[in-house]
């Protein structure tokens, strides 16, 4: 196994490359700007195409445009870049294209800070656009589980025709770490492999080869038909492709939820607390939508409580507590905007509740 070591926005942008993305929009904003720098430079050496825009606004219609076309394309951003691509997200969710979008989470609301921070889960899990729609969202917690998602993040988006969303931070994307790379990926669209994208159309074509790629429907029973649609669509995510990772759950009597950087906080205080005695799990969700409810159920079914810690409010924990109902008692331990829970605060929150029971 060859391992490099890289900076987590330029290991990222490295695996989209080599999973065949060929277009890059966006646009400049801390702590994600060396994705764009790197693009910059990757693209044209490989033939593709990096395209600085205007706006976040102008860069997410960039790639509505291109995954028309059936290209792989992706754009990256932080959370305020982000809540300026929603309503090209709604409309590219309306019309069915799939694409890659990364919003390297900073602090808000509003400008916030630059550094890292999770408040943007409900962005990305219930809907930051208009509709009733989901986005396949992954939240990995290094940079090389971010690269081994991106290695089949396509090809998901691509099968259900969905956008899809990387939750990383600006933790994941400014630390370096070593890695392993995946080999290159020669992707092309073709009438075959994407029989709904705009290859081209002449005169003469037979008009099934005419692809409309829209999100607008007037006749309101074609838009309901056209929503129940793409409901079948998100059963199908959900009930296919859950992702999760139980960690020392088994024994566990209290049993730690957190997802991305901060469930490797997590792991790293589940273990000293197991060192001091103290039987402690850790369930971390990779998709957070779909959210893996009925696992989580599971895994907590022999333990005494249960600890949210996040870098928000608590936003994940109306899942967990969707997921758990009234079986177990969930308390909640984190900070809002930027700052991280530590360890030793994870620790000391931990015992401070096994110690109330």
């Amino acid at each position: 196994m060859s391992l490099t070591l890289m900076k987590g926005s330029e290991a990222i942008a490295e695996a989209a490359i080599r999973a065949g993305a060929r277009f890059f929009f966006g646009y400049p904003i801390t702590p994600q700007t060396e994705i764009p720098e790197y693009m910059s430079a990757r693209m044209p050496e490989i033939g593709g195409c990096f395209l600085q825009a205007e706006s976040e606004v102008a860069a997410i219609n960039m790639v509505y445009g291109a995954a028309g076309t059936g290209a792989r394309v992706i754009t990256s951003s932080s959370s305020p870049g982000v809540s300026l691509k929603q309503e090209g997200i709604s409309y590219m969710a309306g019309a069915q294209l799939p694409a890659v979008i990364l919003n390297v989470m900073r602090g808000g609301p509003g400008l916030g800070s630059i550094q890292a921070s999770q408040g943007d889960y409900f962005q990305a899990v219930k809907g930051g656009g208009n509709g009733d729609y989901h986005l396949l969202t992954y939240a990995p917690s290094s940079i090389q589980e971010a690269i081994n998602i991106m290695q089949f993040a396509y090809d998901k988006a691509e099968k259900y025709r969905v956008p899809c969303m990387f939750l990383a931070d600006g933790v994941m994307c400014q630390m370096m770490e070593p890695v392993e790379m995946p080999p290159m990926v020669e992707y092309k669209a073709t009438r075959e492999n994407k029989p709904w994208a705009a290859h081209g159309y002449k005169p003469g074509d037979a008009p099934e080869r005419r692809a409309v790629i829209n999100s607008l429907f007037i006749n309101t029973e074609e838009l309901s038909v056209h929503n129940d649609h793409l409901q079948a669509i998100y059963r199908e995510i959900e009930k296919n492709e859950k992702m999760w990772e139980c960690y020392n759950t088994e024994d566990a009597e209290i049993i730690i939820t957190a997802f991305g950087t901060v469930a490797r906080i997590a792991k790293t205080a589940a273990d000293i607390l197991r060192g001091k005695g103290y039987k402690v799990g850790v369930f971390r969700p990779i998709t957070v939508w779909p959210f893996p409810s009925e696992e989580l159920k599971a895994a907590v079914s022999g333990c005494d409580a249960i600890l949210d810690v996040e870098c928000n409010e608590g936003q994940m924990m109306e899942d967990v507590r969707l997921a758990v109902g009234d079986s177990k008692p969930v308390h909640y331990f984190g900070h809002c905007g930027s700052q991280i829970p530590t360890t030793e605060e994870i620790v000391a929150e931990v015992i401070k509740l096994k110690e109330g029971m």
